[in-house]
């Protein structure tokens, strides 16, 4: 960023959670308003790839437009399970971050041995026009390529995604875990405010500015407040002051400084139909040409949420159970003290919820004695 008076007001006292990493897509509209000269002066980056290794060893089963499928099989045993990762601003290795810490790494420690990801790509110019029906589609292609009926394990804006794939093909879809998911954004949150503040008007103008994407690096660099080291501890709910700490910290530094571009098209659908208009749980979302009824969800649920969780909180994310058509003997919930990022990352977590989870996922649920509510 250039220095002296080129440099973008900051904001402070916003008196919400817009420091989390995963609000700032809405956080930077919400700033755009006041730095709209500026804005204009920047250029959009071209999307680089990452040069942090995964914790899980790894091979790339298919390239796909808007994916790389990753596959982290240690067996070709048992129902196919596919991490839906977020698609917001950073990249997939949030849900395999590092030793004890990785969402991919607790599902193998579980017993369930054929685990994919979905390692989304950042959006080049070329990817401008993708729809959510274009991540759905590729989605659909992913989940024929390692054998439906799969486990569709959906983290943060992955989880709406992993629920609207459900409805829209519910014999695909074996059993579903959504983790700090929004879905009824109906339920006050700051991710619902922080969407509704700024005026549609502002989130054209970030797509437009970006030449049809919107640049992560710089909705990055537009939000002033950096996470400090405590607040990286909390996420990771461990000291970083331990043996190890340092290289974690450094890891996690990096991880957040390697953004994702957005297609225009994509993010302007999530802003408007998701986070504004609430079409997913109105019954009003249209997915791959058909209108989405969650009554269409028939398959055993699990729902994570955390209880410090400011951008999904706990009623928002457990508040799911009452939309889709799954029998409430078969929907499993429980809550973590955790933060959103913690859900994911956290060390407690892992040790904890994630256990739970791939019991669940390996269980009989004949007699729904697992698919109590906790």
């Amino acid at each position: 960023m250039a220095q002296g008076t080129n440099k973008p007001p900051t904001q402070t006292g916003s008196g919400t959670s817009s420091d989390d990493p995963l609000l700032w897509p809405f956080a930077a509209a919400k700033l755009a308003m006041e730095t709209a000269f500026w804005w204009l002066e920047r250029s959009s980056p071209e999307p680089r790839e990452t040069e942090l290794p995964w914790t899980t060893p790894n091979k790339v089963a298919l390239e796909l437009s808007t994916m790389r499928l990753r596959d982290c099989t240690r067996k070709r045993a048992g129902a196919p399970a596919l991490v839906c990762a977020p698609y917001a601003l950073h990249r997939a290795l949030i849900a395999d971050f590092a030793p004890g810490h990785s969402v991919v790494e607790s599902l193998l420690k579980g017993g369930v041995d054929r685990v994919y990801l979905t390692d989304w790509r950042s959006a080049s110019p070329e990817m401008r026009y993708l729809s959510i029906d274009s991540y759905l589609g590729d989605l659909n292609v992913a989940i024929d390529e390692i054998g439906a009926p799969a486990d569709l394990i959906g983290l943060c804006q992955g989880g709406w995604l992993s629920l609207l794939y459900a409805a829209r093909f519910p014999d695909k879809v074996r059993r579903l875990v959504l983790v700090g998911a929004p879905v009824d954004l109906a339920i006050e949150s700051a991710l619902s405010r922080l969407a509704r503040n700024a005026p549609e008007l502002v989130y054209d103008q970030l797509v437009a500015r970006g030449g049809g994407n919107v640049s992560g690096e710089e909705m990055l660099r537009f939000w002033s407040r950096s996470l400090s080291a405590d607040d990286i501890a909390v996420a990771l709910q461990r000291s970083l002051s331990e043996e190890g700490g340092p290289e974690l910290l450094e890891r996690f530094n990096r991880w957040n400084e390697e953004t994702m571009n957005l297609p225009g098209a994509y993010y302007l659908q999530i802003v408007n139909w998701i986070f504004r208009e609430n079409r997913i749980a109105a019954g009003d979302f249209v997915a791959l040409g058909r209108r989405i009824d969650l009554k269409d969800v028939r398959a055993p649920i699990f729902l994570l949420a955390g209880l410090d969780d400011e951008v999904v909180p706990a009623t928002q994310a457990l508040a799911t159970a009452d939309l889709v058509g799954t029998s409430p003997v078969f929907i499993a919930a429980a809550s973590e003290p955790s933060d959103h990022l913690g859900l994911f990352m956290g060390a407690r977590t892992h040790a904890h919820a994630w256990p739970r989870i791939t019991e669940w996922l390996r269980s009989d649920l004949g007699g729904g004695v697992l698919a109590r509510r906790a």
